[in-house]
């Protein structure tokens, strides 16, 4: 049955006339993957990119490579879209040494960085950046870790046949749900595969990392469980080595206090998982829940506003926790001389399914 997804849009204006419309998607499951909400097509074909990387790094996790290698903090690394700061090229070093690589080890390219900061910084010094500046540059180092642990040769890690990919994907579509049907790939903008499935499944991913960290305070854990809260707190414990100063996620989890982690994909994707409390029982799930959001065209700034909307629709942590989301969640649009000149407006609600 086709979905009514006409009013899932936010709209940017100038002085009341709509400039543009952007789609949103969006998926609310459980750890089992109940759909519980959504916006728009929460079955949307999805390539997920960086959203991946908290999966991603539980399949290195348990190759045993962190506990030979690296430390928490590496652990929130590897799960990181950073920043290129100074402090994020220093870990990727630093983590190159643990490992007994080197710089030219990687498979990764440099590329401008998310920070217009450093941007601005690298500009001014007329700086060249090199693989070790790639956002991406920690959850390649995770690889070539797992790559020796796994077969001793990392020289090829970043190929889909190399046996540490094979067994990234494996981990990737179990904890998402998809160890029957299997998830599509491609190749991301880092050079490593990335998978693509529908949006739900991003959401019950996250839902599972939540879930875990709650399960493992309860003191019933498995040994994947331990895995997955291991991620969950090394990410919300360091968010700002998965992203970097003043970034989306970096606030988020910095605000939340523990209760959710949140992870950035390109091209306008984000996944979330929330601990259960007192308003996912009152969303009726039982235990923790995952969100998903999809931007029909890949709008960065659009999407940290639906994510924000979406938390605010679903009272999700309390109100002061929702506020540190502000500067993103209520933006207006400013001309090269500071005037106001529109704003965007969430056209979407939140619906139970």
């Amino acid at each position: 049955m086709r979905r009514n997804i006409s009013n899932n849009f936010i709209a940017s204006d100038r002085n009341g006339i709509v400039e543009s419309r952007h789609i949103v998607h969006a998926a609310i499951t459980d750890a089992a993957g109940t759909l519980l909400y959504a916006v728009g097509d929460p079955s949307r074909m999805t390539l997920v990119r960086s959203a991946a990387k908290p999966a991603q790094a539980l399949a290195i996790l348990e190759t045993g490579a962190v506990d030979t290698f690296f430390d928490d903090g590496d652990l929130a690394f590897m799960c990181a879209s950073n920043s290129s700061e100074d402090h994020h090229i220093a870990r990727a070093r630093s983590m190159l040494a643990k490992v007994g690589a080197s710089e030219d080890d990687l498979r990764c390219g440099p590329h401008v960085p998310i920070s217009e900061a450093v941007q601005r910084a690298w500009i001014k010094n007329d700086f060249t950046p090199t693989p070790v500046c790639s956002n991406c540059s920690g959850k390649h180092v995770g690889m070539i870790a797992g790559a020796k642990v796994l077969s001793g040769d990392a020289t090829d890690y970043h190929s889909s046949s190399h046996p540490v990919q094979v067994y990234v994907k494996r981990v990737v579509e179990d904890v998402c749900g998809l160890a029957e049907e299997g998830a599509l790939w491609g190749l991301d903008g880092c050079n490593l595969p990335t998978p693509a499935f529908p949006l739900h499944y991003l959401s019950r991913m996250n839902a599972k990392f939540a879930e875990a960290a709650d399960l493992v305070a309860q003191g019933d854990a498995s040994s994947r469980t331990k895995a997955l809260s291991r991620v969950f707190h090394a990410m919300w414990q360091y968010p700002e080595l998965v992203a970097g100063e003043d970034r989306f996620c970096t606030v988020l989890m910095t605000a939340f206090k523990g209760l959710l982690i949140g992870k950035l994909g390109a091209d306008g994707c984000y996944g979330i998982g929330v601990r259960e409390c007192e308003q996912t029982r009152c969303l009726g799930a039982k235990g923790a829940i995952g969100i998903s959001v999809k931007i029909e065209d890949g709008n960065i700034a659009v999407l940290y506003l639906a994510v924000a909307e979406i938390l605010e629709q679903l009272k999700i942590g309390d109100p002061e926790m929702r506020q540190a989301l502000s500067i993103f969640h209520h933006r207006k649009i400013l001309n090269t001389v500071n005037i106001e000149t529109g704003k965007f407006t969430p056209c979407f609600q939140v619906r139970a399914e």
